[in-house]
């Protein structure tokens, strides 16, 4: 589908810029109602929460990835090691595209990792290169683990699962150099055979569970939410991605409260929905081929739903977002490339021209809050606010409907002091406004099944 948009100038906009020193995300989940103050986020954060998954460990070219990471504005990678702890791809392409590297033992985790890891991860501290270290990558799958000479993961005990992650963690804030990184859980909890207490980051107390209290395993938890699971059949459906990123039981992905709430597999309690609305979270995989659903999955439908995944997941809470796989593998067509680094997919194009628009050359001082209203807004349209370093604010609306398209109106209060500038820019298009306003109080757009971002300036 393609994006259509109109504009509507009305009379007098204004901006409430007042200083706010908390934390937020400003997101809707759509329902319209009266202009009410929405706590900006920085337009740094949102753009740092961007990550792609590679395979460099697996013998990816490093070189031919990094002028890609550059292009397409990717911030964090995810690499694990499966058995290969030679950093000099990662640092390459740190060194190339400036990106951040998340890094892990990944599958099939074995005694040794734990210190392999650690060297691998002080080699990337060293190169300024390390953004995070990851727990052992889906141990129900790809051969468990086995620490301390017993098998874990999979059907059978998850105690030296739970062993590896707990040590790991450990050894990693016990490490003058690494001690201060995040680290994130395992991936895939919700398939413990047993209760290891691993749907935790820390074991509360009055937890009965094989682990004891006060065991710590994460500073984050860590989901492989796809956003098309196989649960939600006859997919793709509207807000396929929004629903992926949503932290209760009403996901029908592989998502946060079915790895950390109550496990999929056994049904060991976690934690409860307030908790998990805060909890501190990342997603290390998601994505969708093209050629999925029976074909559904155009390179437009992808190239949408990366757009929509990345400001889904950070307007709902998720610190970052790493979609997997950057350059098509084995897997099959997930990349924003394919695997000889020259196909180039729409999903590259529109990711360039996103975070191109939403460039940010240092984070904002100061998060305004603002008032405005999305009228109407049906539960397909979503929002998010953003504030760049120089005061400047960038209101993206976006729509996750399947087939036809919404219009809205972005309504502001009317108030004396008026706005220099308005652009409207479609990532889809290119880095250009499409349409530019002076003096208005509303913006009306059309969308369907992507982003609309609007730059309001003094």
């Amino acid at each position: 589908m393609t994006m259509k948009l109109t504009a509507g100038i009305f009379a007098a906009l204004a901006l409430i810029a007042a200083a706010a020193a908390t934390e937020g995300v400003a997101g809707n989940a759509g329902g319209g109602g009266a202009a009410a103050p929405r706590q900006a986020a920085a337009a740094w954060d949102f753009l740092n929460s961007i990550g792609v998954c590679l395979h460099i460990q697996h013998g990816d070219d490093a070189a031919r990835i990094a002028p890609l990471l550059r292009y397409t504005g990717v911030r964090n990678v995810r690499d694990a090691a499966d058995g290969n702890y030679d950093m000099s791809g990662l640092l390459l392409v740190h060194r190339e595209a400036g990106v951040g590297v998340v890094f892990g033992p990944g599958s099939g985790a074995r005694d040794g990792c734990i210190e392999a890891t650690l060297r691998a991860a002080r080699e990337l501290h060293e190169a300024g290169a390390l953004a995070a270290v990851e727990g052992p990558n889906e141990p129900n799958n790809f051969g468990g683990v086995v620490y301390g000479g017993e098998a874990g993961g999979r059907e059978l005990s998850w105690l030296p699962v739970a062993r590896m992650q707990r040590d790991l963690y450990a050894a990693v804030k016990g490490d003058p150099d690494l001690k201060d990184y995040p680290v994130y859980s395992s991936s895939e909890m919700g398939a413990q055979s047993d209760d290891c207490g691993l749907q935790f980051l820390e074991i509360p107390e009055g937890v009965q569970c094989l682990m004891p209290a006060g065991t710590r395993y994460a500073d984050y938890a860590n989901c492989h939410n796809y956003m098309y699971h196989p649960s939600w059949a006859g997919a793709p459906h509207d807000n396929q991605v929004w629903n992926a990123a949503d932290p209760s039981p009403e996901c029908h992905a592989d998502g946060l409260y079915g790895n950390f709430g109550r496990t999929w597999w056994r049904g060991f309690e976690g934690y409860a929905q307030a908790q998990l609305d805060t909890l501190p979270r990342v997603t290390t995989e998601t994505g969708v081929r093209v050629g999925d659903c029976d074909g559904a999955i155009t390179e437009s439908v992808q190239a949408h739903n990366y757009m929509n995944v990345y400001l889904a997941q950070f307007a709902r809470g998720w610190a970052k977002t790493f979609i997997y796989e950057f350059i098509d593998d084995g897997d099959g067509r997930f990349g924003f490339y394919g695997s000889d680094y020259t196909t180039k997919r729409m999903a590259a194009d529109c990711l360039h021209n996103l975070t191109t628009i939403l460039h940010d050359e240092a984070p904002a001082r100061l998060l305004p809050r603002f008032d405005y209203a999305i009228e109407p807004q049906p539960a397909t349209v979503h929002d998010l606010l953003l504030v760049k370093g120089d005061g400047s604010l960038w209101l993206v609306v976006w729509d996750e409907r399947v087939e036809g398209e919404d219009t809205v109106t972005v309504r502001l209060p009317r108030l004396p002091r008026r706005m220099r500038r308005i652009a409207v820019y479609d990532p889809v298009e290119g880095t250009e406004p499409l349409q530019r306003l002076e003096r208005a109080d509303g913006v009306r757009l059309t969308v369907s099944d992507g982003p609309l971002i609007v730059e309001l300036r003094r």
